[in-house]
């Protein structure tokens, strides 16, 4: 769990350099682009971690070590990002780094809106097969019985004809 949350940290740290040392000579926000996506990436990490606690022992959970590494770690990587959208705005313009935000939230929106409809399809040609699978099981049962009146029937009648 640990070596996660370094990784987080550092690819945070990995990032906010490149970003400080390449931003003045940068002609778009494409020549950092890729460094703001880890830097994203390296926040995501951090707040995964943060967050989740299964497998680890209760000692790792609520040590002061761990709670005080999750939290410093949590506070850099917002310092960072603060110092990152103040470089961006300061080298683009005032406002280029909330829309970098917006775009991103509308972006991550509309992926979770696809994935709950791609779920909602699957879900629905569940049903449909199920509702199918019914249907043949239904048709299934009156074929059988059909085929077993019938069986019944000229059984009957061979029983009678053999019997007189």
């Amino acid at each position: 769990m640990l070596g996660d949350i370094v990784t987080g940290i550092n690819l945070v740290k990995q990032s906010v350099a490149f970003i400080k040392d390449n931003i003045a000579t940068a002609k778009d926000i494409s020549s950092i682009a890729s460094q703001i996506d880890d830097l994203f990436e390296g926040k995501n990490q951090l707040d995964k971690k943060r967050n989740k606690k299964d497998g680890v022992r209760i000692a790792d959970q609520f040590g002061v070590k761990s709670v005080a590494n999750e939290i410093i770690d949590a506070k850099l990587a917002a310092e960072e990002m603060y110092n990152v959208s103040v470089l961006v705005d300061q080298r683009f313009g005032h406002g280029t780094w909330q829309s970098i935000l917006t775009e991103r939230a509308k972006r991550i929106e509309a992926a979770k809106a696809a994935e709950k409809e791609r779920i909602k399809v699957k879900q629905q040609q569940q049903e449909e097969i199920m509702e199918v699978m019914g249907y043949f099981a239904i048709g299934l049962c009156i074929v059988v019985f059909v085929f077993g009146i019938l069986f019944a029937v000229v059984s009957f009648a061979e029983v009678m004809r053999n019997g007189n």
